[in-house]
């Protein structure tokens, strides 16, 4: 039984097509962490330009992986001066009260063939919480310039009034400014040594 197992195990892993466990960092150049927020009628999309983070990455046995992540909230970015310095003061972000935002995994479960649950603790603006991540595997394979890469990535909705950021107006005519819901998706390419 032990040895079906394994041979299963092994299956699976090669047919992901992680066949190399190990440790990856975030390569930001080749990476993006980007998100939209309703804006009276419409979307208004943003990103943060500095992060980095580590996964550690073995198919065989999820127990043994794990992710840490870390953004730094000042970075953000939404192509408008004005908007964006508003954001980082203390109706938003707080950037100089908190400046990072992490995530820790606590585990990691398979499903679907190439997806994961990856549940952990989100921390942003003092406010820490448990969420689980959908996570997309997108291959892995050799690196033109030596090691190995993977790519992931991550589309989930967050209420960012869960983490005390609650600033709003209402407008005239009835309803808010800005919506609650923020549509968040990270695209990582990750290597290894």
């Amino acid at each position: 039984m032990k040895r079906n197992t394994f041979v299963l195990s092994f299956v699976v892993l090669a047919a992901a097509g992680l066949a190399h466990a190990g440790t990856y960092t975030i390569d930001q150049a080749h990476s993006n962490v980007s998100f939209k927020v309703r804006h009276l009628v419409s979307k208004t999309a943003g990103q943060f330009n500095d992060f980095n983070g580590t996964i550690v990455a073995d198919f065989a046995d999820l127990d043994a992986s794990s992710v840490a992540f870390t953004i730094q909230a000042a970075s953000i970015d939404t192509e408008n001066e004005d908007r964006d310095k508003h954001l980082r003061s203390e109706d938003f972000f707080d950037v100089g009260t908190y400046p990072e935002i992490t995530f820790v995994s606590k585990k990691i479960t398979k499903s679907g063939e190439n997806t994961f649950a990856v549940t952990g603790t989100l921390t942003m603006h003092g406010v820490a919480k448990t969420v689980t991540l959908p996570v997309t595997f997108l291959g892995e394979g050799p690196s033109p310039w030596g090691g190995r890469v993977a790519g992931w990535e991550i589309q989930t909705t967050l209420d960012r009034k869960d983490y005390g950021i609650i600033w709003n107006k209402a407008l005239d005519a009835g309803g808010m400014i800005l919506g609650d819901e923020v549509e968040i998706t990270i695209n990582l390419e990750t290597k290894s040594e």
